[in-house]
């Protein structure tokens, strides 16, 4: 059993939907579980309007629903899904506005048996049309709301967002059928439990891993094509969250760890992982293999390719990780395993991200002292905010983070423990690779290859496998594609294509 995750560029219309299709055809023997984002820029969409209707613009949210209503009949139609009014459960609807359809059908259903309505309820409900109905229909609701409340809180954020990975999935399952797939319809909300950091929510371990081999492993035992929402699930109380943004891989990872799949796809609209982003440095090769701990380390320093927390789940199964191209589904991609195969080069990636803010603080109590970092870090754990890099020296500490909406209130905690300073406008950008503490002079190398530009803070020792740089944001470019050249003008063969 295998778990394919397709992001929005792979679902983003009717041509990617049917390039998907043709994917999971191809692997229907490996009993595929297919994991599918909303459809391109259709999350953004959905909060814009959820952001309009809190301003108190109610009509303006309801015509950006009403666009996005549009592009998914526009698309599901574009696949060869019969129209609301004549698909092939609601034959009797055509001509009929959709806002009659219901009472239509009560009408028509007078006089048959139970049994006959029920069977006639139960198709009508599978219709695309109908889904897409209902879940506009759920959101012009929450927008009704949102306009009265005048306040965008997480929790109907989620309640929102989701909708558009639960749109996207119940037109991806009917294009599944048609291309002769026994495809079912999942809803995440059954299986992927979550406590209640809305926005940001953090799965259950324990009851979502035995929820997920209830409800999937029947459906797979009897050959059927599981399709699955990504970022979606709810709290233990039944109200629905999401996991962050880009968590569909999480989602596919979390499945693929508790159903113990062969191998977990990431199919993405690039080739694999790439030496660097390609649009940044135009001879970026592509990585055939990386070990676990470099994709970790390239993903949370802002390679774009996978969410920081996908490969969480694989690593505690050992499960392969495999990033795909699903433009050009011929080409092998990038494998991620527990252990890659040995490079001769000492670098395998730059990874980079701006937006960095630097908080120093410089205090003389630090001296000899013990529990100064601790308190440090408990404030910043306080406020949920991630660090990325640390340097430290007798009486100061310098760390970066890269989400400043809390900054205000930590420097106003770190003031009653020292001095506090802060620098935004930098940027981090890192070399990682397995083999970097095996290679002699390839710190003086980066070094070189940065000779030009200030470095603010490194770091380097605390991960073997990784240097990292805070520099200025404005010579970002410019580093990534210094390192860049400096450490891949000779490649290994057997890893970089």
């Amino acid at each position: 059993m295998i778990v394919c995750k397709f992001g929005g560029t792979s679902v983003q219309d009717a041509e990617a939907l049917t390039r998907l299709a043709g994917i999971i055809k191809e692997r229907i023997g490996r009993k595929p579980v297919v994991v599918a984002s909303a459809m391109g820029k259709t999350t953004n969409g959905l909060l814009e309007a959820a952001y309009t209707a809190a301003q108190g613009k109610r009509e303006d949210a309801r015509l950006l629903l009403r666009e996005l209503e549009k592009k998914h009949s526009d698309e599901a139609q574009k696949l060869g899904i019969a129209t609301y009014e004549n698909c092939a459960y609601c034959n009797c609807f055509i001509g009929v506005r959709k806002d009659e359809a219901r009472e239509l059908l009560r009408k028509l259903e007078k006089g048959q048996s139970i049994e006959a309505q029920r069977l006639s309820i139960s198709a009508h409900e599978d219709c695309v049309y109908e889904k897409i109905y209902k879940y506009f229909s759920e959101l012009h609701k929450l927008i009704k709301g949102l306009s009265a409340l005048g306040e965008l809180t997480p929790r109907i954020t989620d309640a929102v967002a989701s909708h558009g990975e639960l749109l996207s999935t119940a037109i991806l399952t009917q294009a599944l059928r048609n291309n002769g797939m026994d495809a079912v319809l999942m809803d995440a909300r059954e299986c992927i439990l979550t406590d209640e950091n809305f926005m940001r929510a953090a799965p259950v371990f324990g009851p979502t891993n035995a929820a997920i081999v209830r409800y999937l492993q029947p459906v797979l035992d009897v050959g059927r094509v599981p399709v699955f929402q990504g970022f979606i699930g709810r709290s233990q109380n039944g109200t629905t969250t999401t996991i962050g943004r880009g968590g569909s891989d999480y989602t596919a990872a979390i499945l693929g760890a508790a159903l113990n799949a062969e191998e977990i796809q990431i199919w993405t609209d690039v080739d694999g992982i790439m030496t660097t982003d390609p649009r940044m440095v135009e001879d970026a090769r592509k990585i055939r293999a990386v070990s676990f701990q470099e994709a970790a380390e390239l993903s949370y320093f802002g390679a774009k390719v996978l969410h920081p927390s996908t490969i969480i789940p694989a690593v505690r199964k050992n499960i392969p990780v495999r990033v795909l191209n699903s433009y050009r589904p011929e080409q092998e991609g990038t494998i991620i395993t527990e252990k890659a195969p040995p490079c001769e080069n000492p670098v395998k990636a730059v990874s980079f991200k701006g937006g960095i803010t630097v908080v120093k603080v410089v205090s003389a109590r630090m001296l000899m002292a013990y529990g100064f970092l601790e308190k440090i870090f408990e404030i910043f754990a306080r406020h949920k905010v991630p660090v990325d890099v640390v340097s430290t020296s007798e009486v100061s500490v310098s760390l970066t983070v890269d989400d400043a909406s809390a900054i205000d209130n930590i420097i106003e905690d770190l003031k009653k423990i020292g001095e506090v300073s802060v620098e935004s406008g930098k940027a981090v950008v890192c070399c990682v690779g397995d083999n970097l503490n095996n290679v002699q002079g390839a710190l003086h190398t980066a070094f070189e290859a940065l000779r030009d530009i200030k470095i603010h803070m490194i770091s380097q020792g605390a991960s073997a496998i990784n240097i990292t740089f805070v520099i200025d944001e404005n010579r970002l470019a410019e580093a990534v594609r210094g390192l860049h050249k400096a450490f891949f003008h000779k490649t290994d063969p057997r890893i970089f294509e």
